[in-house]
């Protein structure tokens, strides 16, 4: 068990564009294929021990029960060996050819076997994030027309975005079944809008409750009346909205959030939006979503290009660092942090709409894997940090154990432990989520029933 997860991530965005016709493989992109076991030797020599990383879901599942695992047997051995731990991600705003887009229903049903057979092959991986960022992959897809189906309106919005928390819930359970000590770390995009002026305010309001919208049926949370309104108008049942409230699994859940400086928005009067650049920051944001979820929480992904002097990264680090800091002094338990990504990116500066080339100079190293600044400053933090965190929160511990501790006794016994309570709390959980026993009508009672008893009701 530890107290706080320094992490970084390996790119393995994978969305289709130009109507399906193109994939945008980041993971190609960026060398991965090629250089993933000197990747994984970097992770370890900045003395990071958590990996963000997923097998990429395009050439891995082949079909309903069929794989090739072959890559990913190769890659998740080698992170065993080396004992870094992954946070293994299943669905990074792609889906393979033969599935079609987050418009298909059939997708959360047969993700959640993906995830079922995942945790089968890979019994000793433990953290997980299933879905990566539902609600920018829903915004993306199916609200502004970028990626995948390419569609454009509140309904197909809402359609991805109730298939890809479906998928999720459904993928974590699945994976309880084969681990149930696992646990899973949202990572979601923390958002805020600013109306740019009183004709705006508005338009903000909205914006400002639909960001929630993706953690609200991931977390079981109430919508709010004009929330209820807008999903019901956009397609979503009473039948489905009850799954999102009596099958979420938020007492096995770490809300990770990522904060960038384009996660703030400037609206307008018609609508429309614009970066608005860092104006509350992390803190502000998070605090918000942690007040609403009182849920653990991990920042899982941040970066800043490195900028003409290459202290701008450095600088946007130790403002992140800054933010977790004076938010647990706050007494928000914050669990982990996450530079995303280890290497730089290609074409996020046009959000992979187009299949340009352009390198992004985001990551810890430079595509040739040579270390960057904020490389060596994020090596500096964690060596500064650790130990120190590890003794400042003696108490506030993680259940997490390392590759090489799988077989231990101990984590024996926390898996036994955790499917006893699982047990029991699906039994008092059950009667909970049933409809409340209502008196019966007079109108539905025979005749010789009828008494001045039932009669004053």
């Amino acid at each position: 068990m530890l107290s706080f997860m320094f992490a970084t991530g390996i790119e393995n965005s994978n969305p289709k564009i130009h109507q399906g016709r193109t994939r945008i493989d980041e993971l190609e992109k960026c060398g991965f294929y090629k250089h993933w076991r000197t990747d994984f030797a970097l992770v370890q020599d900045l003395g990071i021990r958590f990996l963000r990383y997923g097998p990429p879901i395009h050439t891995t599942w082949l079909g309903e029960g069929r794989y090739d695992w072959s890559f990913a047997d190769e890659t998740f051995a080698d992170l065993k060996r080396r004992d870094v731990t992954p946070i293994v991600d299943l669905c990074h705003f792609g889906l393979p050819d033969w599935l079609g887009d987050f418009q298909n229903p059939d997708f959360p049903r047969l993700f959640e076997r993906y995830a079922r057979d995942f945790a089968v092959r890979f019994p000793w991986v433990q953290l997980y994030t299933p879905v990566n960022e539902m609600f920018i992959c829903a915004t993306f897809s199916a609200r502004w027309g970028w990626w995948n189906e390419q569609l454009a309106t509140d309904q197909a919005f809402v359609t991805a975005l109730k298939h890809l928390v479906r998928a999720n819930i459904l993928a974590m359970h699945a994976i309880l079944d084969i681990r149930p000590d696992a646990l899973f770390i949202q990572s979601e995009s923390s958002e805020y809008f600013h109306p740019e002026s009183p004709a705006a305010i508005g338009a903000a309001e909205a914006f400002n409750e639909q960001r929630f919208l993706s953690l609200d049926l991931n977390y079981g949370f109430d919508v709010s009346g004009r929330m209820m309104e807008y999903l019901r108008d956009c397609g979503m049942t009473l039948e489905e909205y009850k799954f999102f409230r009596t099958r979420n699994l938020r007492h096995h859940c770490i809300m990770g959030n990522d904060y960038y400086a384009t996660n703030e928005h400037l609206v307008w009067p018609d609508g429309s939006t614009d970066p608005s650049g860092e104006i509350y920051g992390y803190h502000t944001i998070t605090q918000q979503y942690f007040e609403r979820y009182r849920l653990p929480v991990m920042h899982t992904e941040t970066n800043l290009n490195e900028g003409p002097t290459r202290k701008e990264a450095v600088i946007w680090l130790h403002k992140q660092w800054a933010n977790i800091m004076r938010i647990r002094r706050n007494g928000v338990p914050v669990l982990g942090f996450t530079w995303y990504s280890l290497t730089d990116q290609v074409d996020w500066d046009i959000a992979l709409r187009e299949d340009n080339g352009n390198v992004n100079p985001l990551g810890l190293f430079d595509l040739d894997r040579n270390i960057r600044p904020v490389g060596r400053a994020y090596k500096k933090l964690i060596d500064d940090w650790a130990n120190l965190l590890e003794a400042l929160s003696v108490c506030l511990t993680i259940p997490v154990f390392s590759p090489s501790e799988q077989e231990e006794p101990v984590v024996v016994r926390e898996q036994a432990t955790a499917r006893s309570h699982r047990l029991s709390l699906d039994q008092t959980m059950v009667p909970m989520l049933q409809e409340p026993p209502w008196p019966p009508s007079s109108r539905d009672l025979p005749l010789e029933r009828l008494t001045p008893d039932t009669l004053l009701h």
